[in-house]
């Protein structure tokens, strides 16, 4: 699921929703929309990862229309404990330990020396090795 953000703590705007009562509306450059998949055991919990995302042009050689992708506004580390890397394809660890590289080296500089070494370790590689 998903929505467009506004700003004033207009946390669901829209009209860009991304669900299955949502009217179709395209997505367009300049929208910042919420990604939020998540895990929901009925009468249990559920559980969402949530990001921002900017849709920006983007440039595709060869095509004559115009294409869109999306640049991850949020820069926090995914929690480590909640991370079964074995379940995960070679693709998708791949792009967690791209996007903890990408969390360290945007924020990490701009943190005070402790608080950058807990962002050191909370970004270091996962592997799907025991």
């Amino acid at each position: 699921t998903g929505h467009g953000v506004g700003s004033y703590l207009s946390v669901h705007e829209g009209p860009l929703s991304l669900s299955r009562a949502a009217k179709p509306v395209a997505i367009a450059a300049g929208m910042i929309l919420s990604d939020e998949p998540g895990l929901y055991v009925p009468g249990a919990y559920g559980i969402r990862l949530e990001n921002l995302l900017l849709v920006q042009p983007a440039a595709l050689e060869g095509t004559a229309k115009p294409f869109l992708r999306f640049e991850t506004l949020t820069l926090a580390p995914f929690d480590r404990r909640l991370i079964l890397p074995s379940m995960l394809e070679t693709w998708e660890l791949a792009w967690l330990n791209d996007y903890h590289a990408r969390v360290l080296e945007t924020v990490g500089p701009k943190l005070e020396p402790a608080a950058r070494a807990w962002l050191a370790q909370a970004c270091a590689n996962i592997t799907d090795e025991p």
